[in-house]
């Protein structure tokens, strides 16, 4: 059996039958406490599944509430063949161990610039230029060079880009490991009709701060049959392929079954090839889990990695290790952390609508074989909506090395996370923003920034003095 017959067995896939029964979205408020409650996740046991910390509500990315009176039915395909043994969902202490305990923690946010249109995300270009290039949502990317934000535009699409609806908007951005050769770099944005377009675009040659909105070349469109769940975030793996993760469509309580069914995009993460041959869209990668794989069940998309996601608003590579931290926003009792180590060949299930967290959908049981659990997850009170952030490999601050900050969308807490002394994770709130908390991201020396929706800022994580 080959790699791509393995990893096509990783995962006992169980398809979503039905759609459930319609529900009712409504708005949301968010509120933030304004104390510092020292939250600190235990280590988990060898035989659970996940650590829980007491916090978030809410779980939409707009601070919206979904309610359903019923959840889908689980119905399911034969178990694959025992997949080869798994690797441990636990980073090496070498790379990840803190200097700092993580309940010692006490980090400050240095503005960096104000007065942004609705930032949505942040990153660098790798090129040694150490520009930051900031994400709109109504469809500019703007460059903040040697410390000052550029008048003119990187990028300005908002001509094409649909925005009006809270999930959707010009969501993120992607340079690949050749972007200084060839001026080639992606974007992930919903259209006006709603609709999910992955594009590659074009720096003028006679201009490095400027790219040529009108060559647009169209990689991949997914359909939306709804405004919400648009998942959004692009970011090249370690191994030099794009991954882009979709949410499963919308609504409530996976409506349209998309999260466990193999045969469309959404609810997926999708691993393709958009570098090695221009003149293409893209390529399927020969080790993609499915890739041309004969199952006993239903065919699989060659373009998926791993199934079983509602909605990967953001994830990220951990730049040392290439670890793969996901952060999948719940539906209305927890928000999840997912790790996967580097070097995984995919074919994973990250378990959507069978469980959301650890916790099963209906009831108190179900079958759970062949799902990755959450390494951390927090409930429903008083936050919202979890945004995934980044490992700390910055130098200005060493004792933060090997630690995962991520945060809550609604109510600006932050958090660290590290490895414990145990089997486990440890995870401690380390700090309420008071941001609407959008986005993490890097600049090319692994610093960690935030950006804020709601006040038009991008922050630099550090440490109070």
């Amino acid at each position: 059996m080959n790699r791509t017959q393995l990893a096509a067995t990783r995962s006992a896939l169980t398809f979503v039958a039905g759609a459930a029964l319609a529900g009712l979205l409504v708005l949301g408020a968010c509120s933030t406490s304004p104390e510092l409650a020292q939250e600190t996740v235990a280590p988990l046991a060898p035989t659970e599944a996940v650590a829980r910390a007491e916090t978030p509500e809410a779980s939409e990315r707009a601070a919206t509430t979904e309610t359903d009176e019923s959840a889908p039915a689980e119905s399911g395909l034969a178990p694959a063949p025992t997949p080869e043994q798994k690797p441990e969902s636990q980073p090496e202490q070498s790379a990840a161990s803190p200097q700092l305990a993580i309940d010692q923690i006490e980090p400050a946010l240095q503005p960096v610039v104000t007065g942004l249109d609705q930032p949505l995300f942040v990153t660098h270009a790798g090129d040694g230029s150490g520009r930051l290039f900031i994400v709109e949502k109504p469809g500019v990317v703007r460059i903040l060079r040697d410390g000052q934000l550029l008048d003119a535009p990187f990028l300005d699409i908002r001509d094409r880009v649909g925005s009006s609806a809270s999930e959707q908007g010009l969501l993120s951005l992607a340079f690949p490991a050749g972007f200084a050769a060839t001026g080639h770099f992606f974007v992930n944005y919903t259209d006006l009709d709603g609709n999910t377009v992955v594009a590659r675009y074009q720096v003028q040659p006679e201009s490095p701060d400027t790219a040529d909105a009108a060559a647009e070349s169209i990689v991949l469109q997914i359909e939306q049959p709804a405004s919400n769940h648009n998942g959004g975030m692009l970011a090249f793996g370690p191994d030099g392929y794009l991954y882009i993760g979709t949410g499963d469509g919308g609504a409530a309580f996976d409506r349209f079954g998309n999260g466990q069914n193999p045969d469309t995009l959404l609810g997926k993460m999708l691993r393709i090839d958009v570098t090695s041959d221009p003149s293409t869209p893209y390529l399927i990668p020969p080790d993609n889990p499915w890739a041309g794989a004969e199952t006993d069940g239903p065919q699989v998309r060659d373009e998926i990695w791993a199934f079983g996601l509602r909605n990967p608003w953001r994830y990220s590579f951990d730049r040392l290790t290439g670890d793969l931290w996901i952060a999948d926003v719940g539906q209305n009792r927890y928000e999840e952390i997912h790790f996967t180590p580097s070097g995984s060949p995919g074919g994973l299930n990250y378990g959507w609508p069978i469980q959301e967290g650890s916790a099963c959908i209906e009831g108190d049981a179900c079958d759970r074989s062949g799902l990755e659990q959450p390494i951390l997850e927090y409930d429903h009170s008083g936050h919202c909506s979890v945004t995934g952030g980044h490992v700390y490999r910055g130098g200005a601050y060493p004792a933060l090395q090997g630690v995962y900050f991520y945060g809550d969308y609604c109510s600006g807490a932050i958090w660290a996370a590290a490895p414990g002394d145990g089997n486990g994770w440890q995870s401690a709130l380390v700090m309420r923003s008071g941001l609407l908390l959008s986005s993490f991201g890097e600049d090319e020396t692994g610093e960690v920034y935030l950006t804020d929706i709601a006040g038009g800022g991008v922050y630099r994580l550090g440490l109070a003095e």
